[in-house]
């Protein structure tokens, strides 16, 4: 059988490495495309998977520089794009009530637009394998959680429009969220906060995540994985909120 091609938008730190690991465990062809080179990561992965990882640089919230990139996956991936993780985001920016409109823009553009680019330019691709969508999210897209408000109205965007294009894709594409809470990282956010104010940070995690403890991206990982397989093949348009508990919304 040929392998499959599973396409991660954001993969060479944190959660998206974690799920590209995954993939190559599950014997898949792993395409990582990234905004910035890391060549230590590039030439670990290569020495060991040397034919199921490859390496494209482009901004993804930029359409054509995306565009430009789907023809050479192709020509890598036999023809074919089966899976496609759109992991991009940036959380930060000013507490404002009213944003200032340049620090808008770039949030929108990067929790936004590179999860709808992604979707503009593989759609096709993904309709004729019958694959699988993931869009990755937040928790800050479902309730207020005190992110910045573009980055909350963003997330919660990227929610929505998996949920429309699932209706309007199946049967042939599942579309699917996975919106995850706090996750420590090797130099994230949280790992910067913890380092200037561990005090405050630990007692914000007792106070509010039920299981007292941060996420880890592997675990966000298993959750995709699982969705991208046929395990999950009646699961379409929902949102899977993986917090340790944090929020008090419904999950669906």
């Amino acid at each position: 059988m040929k392998k499959l091609n599973a396409i991660i938008i954001g993969g060479t730190r944190g959660i998206g490495l974690a799920i590209v690991d995954s993939f190559l465990k599950e014997n898949k062809r792993v395409h990582v495309i990234s905004r910035n080179k890391d060549l230590k990561l590039e030439k670990r992965l290569k020495s060991k998977f040397s034919d199921s990882i490859f390496f494209y640089n482009c901004d993804a919230s930029n359409f054509d520089e995306l565009s430009k990139i789907r023809g050479h996956i192709l020509d890598n991936a036999e023809g074919k794009i089966d899976i496609i993780v759109s992991n991009v985001g940036n959380g930060s920016g000013s507490p404002d009530i009213i944003q200032e409109h340049d620090e808008w823009q770039h949030s929108w553009s990067k929790n936004f637009d590179c999860s709808y680019n992604a979707y503009r330019i593989f759609i096709n691709d993904l309709i004729k394998t019958k694959g699988v969508l993931t869009f990755i999210s937040s928790i800050a897209g479902i309730e207020d959680l005190g992110a910045p408000i573009s980055y909350s109205v963003a997330k919660s965007s990227v929610i929505s429009l998996a949920k429309s294009l699932s209706k309007r894709v199946g049967p042939n594409v599942r579309v699917n969220t996975v919106a995850p809470g706090n996750i420590m990282t090797k130099g994230g956010t949280w790992d910067l906060k913890m380092q200037s104010n561990p005090a405050k940070v630990n007692k914000m995690i007792k106070d509010k995540v039920p299981l007292n403890r941060f996420g880890q991206p592997h675990e966000i990982a298993n959750l995709v994985s699982f969705l991208s397989s046929d395990k999950a093949k009646f699961i379409t348009g929902s949102c899977i909120v993986i917090d340790g508990g944090q929020t008090s919304s419904l999950r669906i």
